[in-house]
């Protein structure tokens, strides 16, 4: 006879075994290899036990700004930076981006500096003009369930980073990995980005637990993004500290050289000295946990 507390146990984990069963997702479970996925590029990478910073503004809004944003992160020993050159705005009268002139920035900075481009892909119309200057795909939490978007980057051959949708389950985002990596492309990197509670307090929940529960399910990196939820510089740094101390493989944060003068996103990012600040608030963090930053 089955004990009350095997019991309990038993209907505490049902819905978890059930919805996230590893083999649920042939080829995103961890049932479809015991290694963990490593994304490698050119002096980065994810997935081998580091922790990743991807840092940069929300969108690219001029050469100047941009440069100034790359030495920034250089300085710190960073090499993956973020910056949109399409923006999907809530409000049709917002800025959305530089378009084709914001990714010859980047391509222009790219060449004169060392750093990797992680931008945003909307549609799949824009893929010849995106994925030769990204060095990561990003499909943004409005598109995490755009299916002919998925099946698209499937076929880019670079990877792609999947952010959850602030309405999604862990186990609709899995599927949305799913559909990438069913067209061909095994390179996908999981992003929590806090979902929509009740609660204002935050602008989006960061859902920090969706890390261990993924990586119980998945063999793909999980990131955070801690601008996107907390949505207030004060908090960024206790987020990436969560981050670091729940075992994610690295966060994406936003950063500006003049925050106040941001045309996207300015409220949520972190200006040079809060970005330095952080850096060594979470360095001593890293150390203790025997992790490596980069």
């Amino acid at each position: 006879m089955m004990s009350r507390s095997q019991g309990e146990t038993a209907d505490r984990e049902f819905p978890l075994a059930e919805l996230l069963s590893p083999d649920a997702y042939p080829l995103a479970g961890r049932s479809a290899g015991g290694q963990k996925t490593l994304i490698e590029l050119k002096g980065a990478s994810l997935g081998d036990g580091g922790f990743t910073l991807i840092a940069g503004p929300c969108a690219v809004e001029s050469y100047e700004q941009y440069s100034e944003t790359a030495h920034l992160i250089i300085k710190h020993g960073l090499k993956l930076m973020r910056g949109g050159a399409f923006k999907p705005r809530t409000s049709p009268y917002s800025f959305d981006g530089l378009r084709q002139e914001g990714l010859d920035i980047i391509a222009r900075v790219k060449k004169e500096t060392s750093v990797l481009s992680v931008t945003e892909l909307m549609s799949t119309e824009d893929i010849g003009a995106v994925v030769p200057v990204a060095d990561i795909v990003q499909v943004g939490s409005r598109n995490m369930q755009n299916f002919p978007l998925l099946r698209a980057v499937g076929g880019i051959g670079k990877p792609v980073l999947l952010k959850r949708g602030f309405g999604n389950t862990l186990r609709e985002l899995l599927m949305a990995a799913e559909y990438i990596m069913k067209a061909g492309n095994p390179q996908v990197i999981l992003c929590e980005r806090g979902i929509r509670t009740f609660d204002s307090s935050q602008r989006n929940t960061l859902d920090v637990m969706a890390v261990p529960i993924l990586q119980s399910t998945t063999h793909l990196p999980v990131i955070l993004d801690p601008s996107h939820s907390v949505g207030t510089p004060r908090f960024i740094p206790a987020a990436i500290r969560a981050a670091l101390a729940v075992g994610a493989d690295g966060v994406i944060v936003e950063i500006h050289p003049h925050p106040e003068e941001a045309l996207s996103d300015g409220a949520q990012s972190l200006s040079p000295d809060e970005f330095s600040a952080m850096m060594n608030d979470i360095g001593a963090l890293a150390r203790a946990l025997d992790r490596r930053l980069s």
